[in-house]
């Protein structure tokens, strides 16, 4: 199997090549010794229209410049443990109305930063937050999580994707620019997204599972249909992150939840190789 296909479109390629206001700085992996720990990367980003953000702790941390101390910041499911958290989102219920209603993803990314004043404050949001806005609608049950009621599995199921629409994610981008005028030089503003492969897990399987069987298959059944998606997952995925910068995040972090599925091997052929 060649790994290095040229049909994938490298992750940082498209970044670089996507706007000549932002740079990248540093494209790092975080892993750990345990396979089946989940993978997780971290990319900065700097606009060249603004200087006061290469003064924050956490920016300075991740374009490895020295720093006085480790920048600490909460992860967005850490503080689901708030009980402000709780009683708001027994309020509202739906998942999908917190993290895609603008004044309530702003009230609980803020509600780690009035508490313990981190370095960094996270966007509330959810990995899967984009796919509607490039043909793949999600729903989320009570019980199942994340369900996706047509998953892709062939050259005919691509034909659902499309470019994404990033005007169908404005409630992102208007609440990325409010949490950066709530910690204006204070704290970075960090935007996440998933990576390729762990977004393919979700569009191929169709939910969260333990053993991602059919995934897995297709790496050695059907390897085109998964170069296919890739590709344009990552096209998908760089114009989303390029967005969230251009909204104001000073970081982007890229979850590869579901990377420590994959041995070391597999790994390095179709999650490592997107970047």
């Amino acid at each position: 199997m060649n790994c290095s296909s040229s049909s994938y479109n490298i992750l940082t390629s498209c970044l670089t090549w996507r706007t000549s206001s932002i740079v990248p700085l540093q494209l790092g992996f975080r892993s750990t010794k345990s396979k089946s720990s989940p993978r997780r990367v971290h990319v900065a980003f700097s606009s060249s229209s603004s200087s006061s953000s290469s003064d924050l702790l956490l920016v300075k941390a991740a374009k490895g410049e020295p720093v006085s101390r480790p920048p600490a910041w909460m992860m967005r499911q850490a503080g689901r443990y708030m009980a402000v958290y709780r009683k708001l989102a027994e309020k509202y219920p739906s998942f999908r109305e917190r993290s895609e209603t603008t004044d309530l993803i702003v009230e609980i990314s803020l509600q780690p930063w009035e508490a313990f004043h981190p370095d960094g404050v996270i966007i509330f949001s959810d990995i899967l937050t984009p796919l509607p806005a490039f043909g793949v609608p999600f729903d989320i049950e009570e019980v199942r999580g994340p369900v996706i009621h047509s998953p892709i599995r062939s050259e005919e199921g691509l034909k659902a994707l499309h470019p994404i629409e990033l005007e169908k994610l404005q409630f992102v981008g208007d609440s990325l620019r409010i949490l950066c005028r709530e910690v204006e030089g204070h704290a970075a503003v960090l935007g996440f997204v998933g990576a390729p492969w762990t977004i393919a897990t979700y569009i191929v399987e169709g939910r969260t599972t333990r053993t991602y069987t059919t995934i897995k298959s297709m790496c050695h059944t059907a390897p085109q249909v998964l170069r296919a998606l890739f590709s344009h997952l990552t096209k998908a995925i760089s114009d989303y992150i390029v967005f969230q910068v251009e909204s104001g995040a000073h970081c982007i972090q890229i979850f590869d939840s579901w990377g420590g599925q994959l041995p070391p091997d597999m790994w390095d052929c179709w999650s490592k190789a997107i970047y």
